[in-house]
């Protein structure tokens, strides 16, 4: 009996990685190529704009192929101009959150255009375990009550800096209002239900170790880094919840339209 449990677990362990790397492909893949292209000595082609025709390449391939379909792509393309606006804001030079050491063509300001893929890589992998995980959720919040929260999540991030930060208040409000949200997931034939946020803690840790790789390979840096690396704090897990908070609520919110309209 307990050899037969093993072995069901193992192959439910094995096949929930593989569906894991499936829902991360563009995510794993602009990561390679942060990590492959910081070894390759550009000439005619900026380390930048290989990086965005790269991942605009990928994205064609993933829709042509239909391993992503039209309304995933616009839903991407959503967190592409969300990300950016915020790059745009904490790269000024009023605010000089981080830089990127390397421009090309492809930028506006001191932000190059491949830098929204960080964050639609976010919402493809959360939109691709959506589907691929069978996700449904139990208890949710009103969705006008979660796409306020939503917002004042995003604005915290461009008034933190001359207004007080309200992270830890916004995080206790998530925690009252989703107390209760439970996010269920089938990876083989068994259901199962965990709570919400803790899902949102979990992505985010890994996306903390996707950053440190990013800035590791200089793709940008924050000012403690521009002279010799250092791990990125942990300090910004909590900011990487808050804004994966942001990507679960909009894509909750789009399918939740899409049902209405298809009723």
């Amino acid at each position: 009996m307990f050899m037969q449990k093993l072995k069901f677990y193992l192959k439910e362990f094995s096949i929930f990685v593989l569906k894991e790397a499936r829902a991360s492909l563009f995510a794993g893949s602009f990561l390679f190529l942060l990590i492959v292209s910081s070894y390759i000595l550009f000439s005619f082609l900026s380390r930048a704009d290989f990086l965005f025709l790269a991942a605009v390449f990928i994205q064609i391939v993933m829709v042509l192929t239909k391993l992503e379909t039209i309304d995933e792509a616009k839903t991407i393309l959503l967190f592409h101009i969300i990300g950016l606006a915020l790059e745009l804001y904490k790269t000024s030079p009023s605010i000089g959150s981080w830089t990127y050491p390397e421009l090309g063509f492809f930028h506006i300001a001191g932000v190059p255009l491949y830098s929204g893929f960080m964050y639609a890589s976010i919402g493809s992998y959360i939109a691709q375990a959506w589907k691929i995980f069978k996700l449904k959720l139990h208890h949710t919040p009103p969705y006008s009550l979660s796409l306020i929260l939503a917002v004042l999540i995003y604005l915290n991030f461009f008034t933190n800096h001359f207004l007080p930060d309200m992270r830890v208040l916004l995080a206790i409000l998530v925690l009252l209002i989703f107390w209760k949200t439970k996010i269920e997931y089938t990876v083989t034939t068994v259901a199962r239900k965990m709570p919400v946020t803790l899902s949102f803690v979990l992505i985010a840790c890994f996306v903390w170790i996707a950053e440190n790789i990013g800035t590791f390979t200089k793709a940008w840096q924050y000012p403690q880094q521009i002279t010799t690396w250092s791990a990125v704090s942990l300090h910004k897990v909590s900011s990487w919840s808050l804004l994966i908070i942001i990507s679960f609520l909009l894509i909750a919110y789009l399918k939740h339209v899409k049902e209405k309209r298809k009723n």
